[in-house]
């Protein structure tokens, strides 16, 4: 980590985000902590939700895109026994129906069903388009959203603890998935395929690909000192690493192909000193330029 003073910076800011704010807010004010008006995000928070935003600051933007693509981790609350409009806390309720008879057992099928490689509904509240207008906007403007069934991947859903207050579970869980997962829509196909409802109380996001709590600062912290993780290391750390030669650095640096080494996935290609060159994905014998830093 070093520690950023205004334009120039090229790095990723591991944002711990507060409740309340939208991840816009937050690009807003790293924008004004930074120096620089080339911020960007991987991946929306909820204004309710919490946890690790990945902020990229200048050219480290164009890591971003990638980025969203890598698994996320969560730590959530859903609550049984009430099913709202957004699938979370801050909808109006929908139906109530007293969850006292959900077992133990019936959450944990429930849990399991919903683990693994599955189809999922978007949360109508997301910012998935719908004839060119998010959908959330749609709801909001009192339409009805119909999103088509989706695969993701739910590669963990773990109960961590239940408590049981009178017509309402709480369960808390540890959820680790694929981009596109909506937690939210987890929540209400829990409740609905226990026949109470469910809703989302409370999530905080604690992984993005290789970017945790560990490495995340509050907002307070970063406008103390403003750090950020330089752009060589943060290729580094989320992605396949390919060093080369002089030879081949000169030919990377514009964007010219190299000879494909069976890498999967987007590779980081570093210069002899260690620079970040590029990101790039291998077609066939060769590779192809997806973004050049140099």
């Amino acid at each position: 980590m070093t520690s950023a003073d205004g334009l120039g910076v090229d790095g990723l800011v591991v944002v711990d985000k507060p409740a309340g704010m939208t991840s816009h807010d937050v690009v807003a004010r790293v924008r004004r902590l930074a120096g620089t008006r080339k911020v960007g995000h991987a991946g929306t928070l909820d204004p309710m939700a919490t946890g690790v935003l990945v902020v990229g600051v200048n050219r480290a933007t164009r890591l971003l895109g990638h980025l969203t693509l890598t698994e996320k981790a969560y730590d959530a609350t859903i609550r049984l026994g009430v099913s709202t409009v957004t699938d979370d806390a801050e909808g109006d309720m929908l139906t109530s129906t007293p969850a006292d008879g959900v077992t133990d057992d019936g959450i944990a099928a429930g849990v399991a069903r919903l683990t693994g490689d599955i189809e999922q509904v978007p949360s109508a509240v997301s910012a998935i388009k719908v004839d060119g207008q998010r959908a959330y906007k749609l709801v909001r403007a009192g339409e009805d959203v119909d999103l088509p069934a989706r695969p993701v991947t739910v590669r963990e859903l773990v109960v961590l603890a239940t408590r049981r207050t009178p017509g309402v579970v709480d369960v808390d869980v540890r959820v680790v998935c694929s981009s596109g997962t909506y937690v939210r829509a987890l929540a209400r196909d829990l409740g609905a395929g226990l026949g109470v409802g469910g809703h989302l109380t409370s999530l905080r996001r604690t992984r993005v690909g290789p970017y945790d709590l560990a490495g995340a600062h509050t907002l307070d912290q970063l406008a103390e000192e403003m750090v950020v993780l330089p752009i060589a290391a943060a290729a580094r750390a989320a992605f396949p690493a390919r060093d080369v030669g002089a030879e081949e650095a000169k030919v990377m640096s514009h964007g010219g192909p190299l000879p494909s080494v069976g890498v999967h996935g987007p590779v980081a290609v570093f210069a002899p000193d260690g620079g970040l060159l590029a990101l790039v994905e291998e077609r066939g014998a060769t590779t192809k330029a997806l973004a050049v830093f140099v």
